[in-house]
């Protein structure tokens, strides 16, 4: 069921005999000549492709890479497929109620013999424009005529056993469908709430979106909270779930807040474990009592911050915290993380730092405690080797721009602070700025354009992957905007191309398994991408919890040179839709590229490897991981001879790739008898290496035998010590 597009044939007639050749020449110079005497008419134009990424529906679809807008996609290599039985229709909505002229159907080998093509002005009255019981399959060309918004293929019976597939259904006719060239730029949503200094009440505006978000954790309210470049007193911006907040100057000292932007844990009972999905961007704070709390856990990054006090990653009482991630920030007194398991700090400058409790890493920190794991657990490297910072929405005078800070290699310190950034500016009108409810046809077709994309804040279900097909496209999420699919496909698909920039979104699976939920490259890329590399930032993807949802495999990087800065890659293991069958999602991150990086990779509760590493010189700088809790025995997760499938694992075909501060944590509610072999699976090679590596059973929740391979002491006990390879091999 996948054969190629068939082609249309080229018929060539015999070449002309030399005497009719000369002939004929004689007869085209005397029909040119009586041409000139005729009256010209007008030229008639061509008709226009109306149904290239419109909405489409179907009765229905074979499987999840057979969605019905594969057919308007304008991809001869992608189709739609049906069930196989009769009658199946798939329907394409114009716009608007249009003249249409012809219909272009290009079938795969699973053809209709007998079918109608309909048209509709309001989707339910249909009349009939071509009709045919011997329908030859290939390519159709049919002249039809009529007026219709609605279009429909109706087919009564098939050619073969299979269902009806279609690489293309095209429409065209008059106009464009209702609509023009899409536009950039407008407004930014009713979820987007700009202040200036001058603005009343912007303490009980906080406040009452506080309240509406700090217990809402799988609700479904998006806000982002904006400030206009001057100086705010007396604030204290408490961040809920997510709720981001951020400056709108070139440089964090341009936006200030004497007062705080705080998270803290008073909502679960002082356990800060599970602060998710929030963020604090681009911002000075004069801290009131000296000292900013931000107490999170997991995908709640603290970027391109100035905090002129210190920093306290803990809550209130100093309960649980599981976070966590700063970049590009400048902390003027000294951060304290107190209870926090672990911690990954990037390219940034802070005045000092108190404590390790697991797992804290560093790289291109100034101040940075020195390198001394495991006894303090520091893992510090003098520069990060690729970064590039995500990109943010600024004010230029009265204009909403997008600043996209440049590459940096052997990075450190900040990337501001010391004159103009560099990077490139790009004005609002270059995006399409959408918002909840736009189809993910149209996101298409803006991308399409040459648009940039921006999400405002939001919940967006989509019913076909979102294609960036676009070098150097960038695609910004405010708000934690939310992308659904609905109906088992891969949410976004990334071409491989240079410098695509993915930033600042979450993928939630839907109900319906998804093969993929993100895909940067496509299966076999190998374009060198090493000058200008794809990143992923603050890109996060959930399984389950806000209700049930399935994908077999969550991120897939299949281009080379991609950074991956900063994801957290979750299948639920709490809130709804929660159980080993049913969030099931095998595979959190399979790497297929060469030369990836991923500074701050949190990967966790995959049924089986949590990350997968198959291309060569991959580099990682800090993993933090917990296998599922819900494994119900010690079968459910045995892999092959090898008891429990490796949080971390590299191929065997490896020869290459480096590892610095990588933890992984098992807590089997389920079964606590159960035992894992190792947290870390690689080839014994000497291009393979590893630094900083530990294991941890929470609370004899199941025990780890080794920590890496056959390497390393085993957990046991009810303790919490981790166990801990300082280098491998």
């Amino acid at each position: 069921m996948h054969a190629p597009p068939p082609l249309s044939p080229v018929l060539r007639g015999p070449a002309p005999a030399y005497g009719r050749g000369l002939a004929a020449a004689i007869a085209a110079v005397l029909m040119a000549s009586l041409l000139l005497l005729v009256p010209r008419t007008p030229a008639q134009a061509a008709p226009a492709l109306l149904s290239q990424g419109k909405p489409v529906t179907a009765s229905s679809q074979e499987n999840g890479g057979t969605p019905a807008s594969a057919a308007v996609d304008g991809d001869n290599g992608t189709r739609w497929s049906s069930a196989a039985s009769d009658p199946q229709w798939i329907r394409i909505d114009l716009g608007s109620t249009v003249a249409v002229s012809q219909v272009v159907l290009r079938w795969e080998t699973a053809y209709a013999t007998a079918y109608r093509i309909e048209f509709s002005t309001d989707g339910s009255a249909w009349t009939t424009a071509y009709s045919t019981t011997t329908g030859p399959g290939g390519t159709e060309t049919l002249a039809v005529s009529g007026n219709a918004r609605y279009v429909r293929m109706y087919g009564t019976a098939r050619a073969t056993q299979y269902g009806y597939s279609l690489w293309e259904f095209q429409v065209y006719g008059e106009g464009q469908g209702g609509s023009g060239p899409i536009q950039g730029g407008g407004d930014l949503g009713p979820n987007v709430l700009v202040f200036d200094p001058s603005t009343p009440d912007i303490q009980g505006t906080l406040d009452r979106i506080f309240q509406q978000q700090e217990k809402a954790q799988f609700g479904t309210g998006r806000y982002q909270l904006l400030f206009k470049p001057g100086t705010y007193n007396n604030l204290n911006a408490q961040l809920g779930f997510y709720t981001s907040i951020s400056g709108l100057g070139l440089s964090p000292d341009d936006t200030t807040i004497n007062g705080d932007v705080t998270v803290d844990a008073g909502w679960f009972n002082g356990n800060a474990t599970q602060n998710f999905w929030r963020s604090a961007e681009n911002l000075a704070l004069n801290p009131v009592n000296g000292t900013n709390r931000w107490a999170v856990a997991q995908a709640a990054p603290f970027r391109r911050m100035h905090v002129k006090g210190g920093l306290n990653l803990a809550p209130d009482g100093y309960g649980w915290a599981s976070g966590g991630f700063i970049a590009d920030s400048k902390i003027d007194g000294t951060v304290g993380p107190y209870s926090q398991q672990q911690w990954y700090t990037r390219d940034s400058s802070v005045g000092g730092w108190t404590n390790a409790v697991w797992n804290m890493a560093f790289s291109g920190v100034q101040g940075a405690p020195a390198q001394s794991f495991p006894d303090p657990p520091y893992t510090t490297l003098e520069t990060t080797p690729v970064s590039r910072e995500k990109p943010f929405l600024y004010l230029d005078g009265s204009a909403y721009k997008v600043f996209v800070p440049a590459k940096r290699t052997n990075a450190r310190g900040t990337t501001w602070g010391n004159g103009a950034p560099q990077g490139q500016s790009l004005p609002l009108d270059q995006f399409y700025v959408a918002k909840p409810g736009v189809s993910a046809a149209t996101i298409n077709a803006a991308l399409a354009q040459g648009l940039h994309l921006l999400f405002t804040p939001g919940v967006y279900h989509i019913d076909q992957p979102i294609n960036v097909n676009r070098a150097d496209t960038v695609v910004l999420g405010l708000g934690l905007a939310t992308l659904v699919p609905d109906n088992g496909v891969t949410a976004m698909k990334v071409a491989d191309v240079d410098g695509v920039k993915l930033a600042g979104f979450l993928i939630d699976a839907g109900s319906v398994n998804s093969p993929t939920l993100l895909e940067v490259g496509p299966a076999g890329s190998s374009a060198d991408h090493s000058a200008n590399p794809t990143t992923v930032q603050d890109v996060f993807v959930r399984i389950g919890g806000a209700g049930p949802g399935k994908a077999t495999t969550s991120m897939v990087i299949n281009s080379d040179d991609t950074i991956i800065d900063h994801t957290w890659i979750w299948r639920a293991d709490h809130g709804s839709g929660v159980g080993w069958e049913t969030n099931r999602a095998d595979y959190g991150l399979r790497v297929n590229g060469d030369d990836v990086l991923a500074t701050g990779l949190f990967v966790e509760h995959f049924n089986k490897y949590d990350v997968e590493w198959n291309g060569e010189r991959g580099r990682t700088i800090f993993f933090q991981n917990e296998k599922a809790y819900d494994a119900p025995n010690q079968n459910a997760i045995q892999n092959g001879s090898i008891k429990g499938f490796a949080a971390y694992k590299v191929a065997d075909s490896v020869t290459t790739h480096e590892g610095w501060a990588l933890g992984s944590y098992c807590n089997y509610t389920s079964d606590t008898n159960i035992r894992q072999d190792h947290g870390f699976q690689a080839p014994v090679k000497p291009g393979v290496r590893f630094h900083g590596l530990l294991v941890v059973s929470l609370g004899g929740m199941g025990q780890y035998n080794h920590v890496i391979n056959s390497t390393g002491s085993p957990t046991s006990g009810t303790s919490t010590i981790p166990s801990t390879v300082t280098s491998f091999p």
